[in-house]
C-alpha cells in the first residue's frame, strides 16, 4: 500500500487537522506495516495558485511553452503523478471561514486537468483517478456536521468525485474551540468515525 498524506492547514505546527490526519495514517500503518508514506505539507510546500499565468501555461501546447510555462506545468504534472501513484490519500482539512483552506484549493486546481484527471464524454464528465480510497480529516472549531452551513463536505464530495475519487471516508473532529470538554468529545467522535471507516 502507498499512502499520500496531504496536510492542508496554513499552520506548520499544532494544527488539529494535521493531528487527525497523522492519527489516520498511524492506524493505517498499524494494519499495513509495509505501507509506504509520502507526506506533502502544503504550508511548507505551497502549490502555485492557478492564476492567469498558470492558466496560460496549462492551455499552451507543450511545444509552444516558454521555459517558465514549462516549469509551471511540470509542477502540476508532478502533483498529478503523485496522486496517481498512491493507493490511499489522507487529507487533513481545517475549516477556514466555512470553506477549505486556499492551500488545499490550490492543490485541487493543480490536479484537476481536462484529459488527464477527468474528461468529458457523450454521457457527461468522467473522473479518471479511480480505484483509490480517500480519508478526509475534518477539524472544525464549531459544530457543522450534517448542517446546512457545512459547505466543505458538499464541495469536497463534488470536486473529488468529479475526478473519480468516490470512495470517501469523512472523519470529523468538531467543537474544538468550544472548550476542553467539547474538544475532548470532538476527538472522541473522530476516533469513532475512524473505527467505522476502517471497519
Amino acid at each position: 500500500m502507498k499512502i499520500l498524506q496531504i496536510n492542508a492547514s496554513a499552520r506548520r505546527e499544532g494544527a488539529n487537522s494535521t493531528k487527525l490526519a497523522n492519527a489516520i495514517v498511524e492506524r493505517l500503518r498499524q494494519r499495513h506495516p509495509d505501507a509506504a508514506l509520502t507526506l506533502r505539507d502544503l504550508a511548507v510546500q505551497p502549490v502555485r495558485v492557478l492564476d492567469e499565468t498558470a492558466l496560460g501555461a496549462v492551455f499552451t501546447p507543450a511545444e509552444q511553452r516558454t521555459p517558465a510555462q514549462a516549469a509551471i506545468v511540470a509542477e502540476y504534472d508532478a502533483l498529478i503523478a503523485e496522486v496517481q501513484a498512491h493507493d490511499v490519500i489522507v487529507l487533513g482539512v481545517p475549516m477556514y471561514n466555512f470553506g477549505v483552506p486556499v492551500q488545499l484549493k490550490a492543490w485541487i486546481d493543480a490536479i484537476a486537468r481536462a484529459g488527464v484527471t477527468f474528461r468529458y464524454t457523450d454521457n457527461g464528465p468522467e473522473g479518471l483517478i479511480k480505484g483509490k480510497r480517500v480519508y478526509l480529516a475534518l477539524a472544525r472549531g464549531g459544530l457543522y456536521r450534517d448542517q446546512p452551513h457545512d459547505s466543505q463536505v458538499p464541495y469536497l464530495k463534488t470536486v473529488l468525485g468529479f475526478l473519480g475519487l468516490t470512495d470517501l471516508r469523512f472523519i470529523y473532529a468538531e467543537g474544538l474551540n468550544m472548550g476542553p470538554e467539547a474538544a475532548a468529545q470532538g476527538f472522541a467522535q473522530a476516533e469513532a468515525d475512524l473505527n467505522a471507516a476502517l471497519a
